[in-house]
C-alpha cells in the first residue's frame, strides 16, 4: 500500500515536471517564434543577406540629329572568395544532372581560357590569400565575356557591374562634350564640358538588390529580392551638327598647322535662333584620352579664352553709329593715315595713304581704324558702352559652359584716351568667340539678338523634353541698321584685301577680316596677331555665321590667314543646308565720296 503510493507520488511529480519542462519549453518557443520573430529574423537575415547595387546608366548626349557624343557601356568585374576556394559540382544544363568535380585548378584554366589570362595568373590570385573572402579576377570584361564565365555555374566566383564612360565619336565635339572625374567623396561625376554643366540631367539613381549566402558563403539560387528600383539618367540633346563639326575641325587643324598658330576656333551659329551648329577648335581633346592633349586645351577655347577682337568689331561700331542716327553707308569722313586725338591718343592705319574721303562703306572694306574712330566718335563714350551691353559684352552667354569668360568691358570712366578710340576697332576690350558670333547672328537677324544655345533639353526616357532654352530675341540696333552693316559687310568680300579667298559662287557673301595686336602680357602689345573673319550668307537674307580665329599665326599674320578656313567651311553649310543661291546682286554702296 505504501509501496503504490510512493509510487503514484513519484507519477505525479513526473508529471508535474514534465508539464513544468513543456511549459517552459513552450513559453520559449512563443517567445522565439513569436515575441522575438521579427529581430531574430532580421538578425539571421542581415548575416545571411548580402546587399548589391543595381547600376543606374548615365544618360547619353547626343547631337541634334541624335548621334551618339557620350555613353555609358556596363562591364563587370570578376570576384571570388579565396577561402571558399574548393572542388565543385556543376550542373549539366541539358539534363540538369551533376557533371564530375571540377577541381580549382581546372576552374582556373576555363576561366582563362575567356578571360586571356593565364591558368597560373588566375589560379594565384584564387588561393594568395586563403582566409581572404575578396579577390578581384578581372575587371572590365564585356558582356560576352561576362556570360561565358557565368556558364561556367563557379559557386565561389562573384560579378560587379563596372560602368564605362566612352565618346565614340573621340575628339569630335570632344572639348564640348566634356569629361568625367570624381568628386570629393569619390563618387564618379561629370567634371568638364556638358558632362559637368548638365550633370543632373545625366545622372542615374542606383537601385538595390539582395541576396542570401549559405554558411559556406555561396549565393542560394532564388532568394534575390529587388529592394529599390534604379533610375536611368536622361539624355542631353544638343543643337551640335557633329558631321559639321567634324569638317570644321578637319579644315581648321590644317590650316592651325599650316600657318603655325598657336590655336584656333570656329563658330556656325544659326542666325534665326541662335543655336550653335559647331563649337570647334584645335588643338581639341578626346575625352577617351585626355593625356594625350595638354591640360590647357582640354576646356572649350570657343568659351573660356577672350581676345581683343580688333576689325571684326567694327561691325558692331557701324551698327551702332547708324541705329544711333549719326551716320549710313554713304556718310563720308576725310580719313588720313595717322590721326592724333584732341587727348593725345594715336590711331593708325596698318596700309600707308594720304587723306582719303571715305565713305563708312569704305571703312570698312578697308578696315580704317582711323576711320571708324572718326565716325564712332559722334556717339558719347556712354552711348558706346550701352550699345556693347545690349550685345551682352562683357557677359557670360546663355549657354552658362564651364569655365566661360565674360570679356572685359570696361565702364567709360575707367577708359584711358587711347582705350577710348580704340574699342571702335576692337582693342582695349576682349570677348570670346562666342560672344563674336552672337554679334554677327543680331546682326543677321534684323538686328534682333536670340539667346546663345548649345542645348536643346534634357529628354527623359518618354520622350519628354525639359529645360530648354529660352527662345526670346532681344531688339538690339534697328532692322535698317542691322541690314545696312550686313550690306556694307559684302564690300569687304566684293574688294576687300582677302576678296580672293572669301567669295562662294553662287552666294553673295558679307564678312569683316580682322588682325587684333595680342598683348605680351606686360601691359603693352607685341606678342603677335590674332587674325579673324566673322561673316554671314546668303548676305540678303542672312541664314548661318561663320566666325574663324587663329591666335598668333606665323606665315601669315592677317585676316588672309584665317579666310580660307571662313570659305571652306561656310560652303559646306551652304551646301549641306541646302541653301538657295543668292537671286539678287550684290549691295554695292559707294566707298568714297
Amino acid at each position: 500500500m505504501t509501496s503504490s503510493r510512493s509510487t503514484r507520488n513519484r507519477v505525479a511529480v513526473s508529471i508535474v515536471v514534465i508539464v513544468a519542462l513543456v511549459a517552459v519549453l513552450v513559453v520559449r518557443l512563443v517567445d522565439i517564434q513569436v515575441v522575438q520573430a521579427s529581430d531574430l529574423n532580421a538578425q539571421s537575415y542581415d548575416k545571411l543577406s548580402v546587399p548589391q547595387a543595381i547600376y543606374g546608366p548615365r544618360g547619353d548626349i547626343v547631337d541634334a540629329n541624335g548621334v551618339v557624343l557620350a555613353t555609358t557601356v556596363i562591364r563587370y568585374n570578376v570576384t571570388a572568395s579565396p577561402k571558399d576556394v574548393a572542388d565543385y559540382t556543376p550542373v549539366d544544363p541539358t539534363t540538369g544532372g551533376d557533371l564530375p568535380d571540377v577541381t580549382p585548378n581546372e576552374a582556373a584554366a576555363k576561366i582563362a581560357a575567356i578571360t586571356g589570362q593565364t591558368a597560373d595568373a588566375v589560379y594565384g590570385l584564387l588561393t594568395a590569400d586563403k582566409t581572404s573572402s575578396y579577390a578581384l579576377i578581372i575587371k572590365g570584361i564585356d558582356l560576352d565575356k561576362y556570360r561565358a564565365i557565368v556558364a561556367l555555374d563557379i559557386p565561389w566566383l562573384y560579378y560587379e557591374t563596372d560602368p564605362q564612360r566612352i565618346y565614340p565619336n573621340g575628339s569630335v565635339a570632344g572639348n564640348i562634350v566634356g569629361f568625367m572625374g570624381n568628386d570629393d567623396a569619390g563618387t564618379l561625376v561629370g567634371t568638364g564640358g556638358l558632362e559637368q554643366k548638365e550633370n543632373q540631367c545625366l545622372a542615374g539613381s542606383d537601385g538595390l538588390q539582395t541576396y542570401e549566402k549559405g554558411a559556406d558563403g555561396v549565393a542560394i539560387p532564388n532568394t534575390t529580392v529587388l529592394d529599390k528600383e534604379p533610375v536611368n539618367g536622361s539624355t542631353v540633346v544638343t543643337t551640335i551638327d557633329s558631321d559639321l563639326q567634324y569638317y570644321s575641325q578637319q579644315v581648321l587643324a590644317q590650316q592651325v598647322t599650316a600657318t603655325g598658330a598657336e590655336w584656333g576656333s570656329v563658330v556656325v551659329t544659326e542666325v534665326k535662333t541662335g543655336k550653335l551648329l559647331t563649337v570647334a577648335q584645335y588643338p581639341t581633346a578626346d575625352p577617351n584620352n585626355l593625356d594625350a592633349t595638354d591640360p590647357s586645351f582640354w576646356g572649350a577655347i570657343a568659351f573660356d579664352r577672350p581676345f581683343e577682337p580688333g576689325s571684326t568689331f567694327k561691325s558692331e561700331s557701324a551698327a551702332t553709329i547708324i541705329d544711333a542716327g549719326k551716320g549710313s553707308p554713304t556718310t563720308g569722313t576725310v580719313v588720313p593715315q595717322r590721326y592724333k586725338t584732341p587727348g593725345g591718343a594715336v590711331i593708325t592705319d596698318d596700309e600707308a595713304h594720304g587723306p582719303e574721303q571715305m565713305t563708312l562703306t569704305g571703312i570698312m572694306q578697308v578696315s580704317s581704324n582711323v576711320g571708324i574712330s572718326l565716325l564712332s566718335a559722334m556717339l558719347t563714350d556712354q552711348q558706346r558702352y550701352e550699345y556693347m551691353k545690349k550685345f551682352h559684352l562683357g557677359e557670360s552667354s546663355e549657354v552658362g559652359f564651364p569655365g566661360e569668360s565674360e570679356g572685359i568691358i570696361r565702364d567709360p570712366t575707367q577708359w584711358d584716351e587711347q582705350t577710348l578710340w580704340n574699342t571702335s576697332f576692337g582693342q582695349g576690350l576682349t570677348t570670346t568667340a562666342v560672344q563674336v558670333a552672337s554679334i554677327y547672328q543680331t546682326l543677321g537677324n534684323g538686328g534682333v539678338r536670340m539667346p546663345v544655345s548649345l542645348v536643346e533639353g534634357c529628354k527623359a526616357a518618354d520622350g519628354t523634353l525639359t529645360e530648354t532654352p529660352s527662345t526670346q530675341g532681344e531688339q538690339v540696333v534697328s532692322s535698317t541698321a542691322a541690314q545696312q552693316t550686313v550690306d556694307m559687310m559684302q564690300s569687304v568680300v566684293q574688294g576687300g584685301y582677302a576678296a580672293s579667298l572669301l567669295k562662294i559662287p553662287g552666294y553673295n557673301v558679307a564678312a569683316k577680316t580682322g588682325t587684333a595686336e595680342v598683348s605680351n602680357g606686360q601691359g603693352a602689345y607685341g606678342g603677335g596677331y590674332l587674325t579673324s573673319v566673322a561673316g554671314l550668307a546668303p548676305a540678303e537674307a542672312p541664314q548661318y555665321v561663320v566666325s574663324v580665329n587663329l591666335m598668333k599665326p606665323v606665315t601669315i599674320t592677317n585676316g588672309s590667314a584665317a579666310a580660307p578656313v571662313f570659305q571652306k567651311i561656310m560652303s559646306q553649310v551652304l551646301q549641306k543646308y541646302r541653301v538657295a543661291p543668292s537671286t539678287v546682286p550684290a549691295a554695292d554702296y559707294p566707298t568714297s565720296y
